[in-house]
């Protein structure tokens, strides 16, 4: 397994988060709320950002709540949000279209 990338600088931090504008920063993680059409949308969903956190070998907090599903990432190693953090924001947004 490769090094994981460090924990983010405020400004850099800053900087990465302009990239994936949907998503927020709350308690240090970055953090957002998707809404689908019913559970089935929602599950499918999370299956499919089960795939890319498999890829990328990182894997976010979450919670689904019928058509809700609530990601929070960050790396627990780093303490904080890394690079690889914002990639996988980055992917989830993606698979959205």
């Amino acid at each position: 397994m490769s090094p994981r990338p460090p924990r983010l600088r405020d400004s850099e931090l800053a900087e990465a988060c302009a990239s994936v504008p949907d998503w927020t920063v709350v308690d240090g993680h970055l953090h957002r709320r998707f809404a689908f059409a019913d559970f089935a949308g929602a599950f499918a969903f999370m299956t499919t950002v089960a795939a890319v956190a498999e890829e990328l070998d990182h894997h976010p907090d979450w919670s689904n709540s019928w058509n809700i599903v609530t990601i929070d990432i960050v790396s627990h190693d780093a303490g904080g949000i890394t690079a690889l953090c914002v990639e996988l924001a980055s992917r989830i947004d993606a698979l959205l279209g």
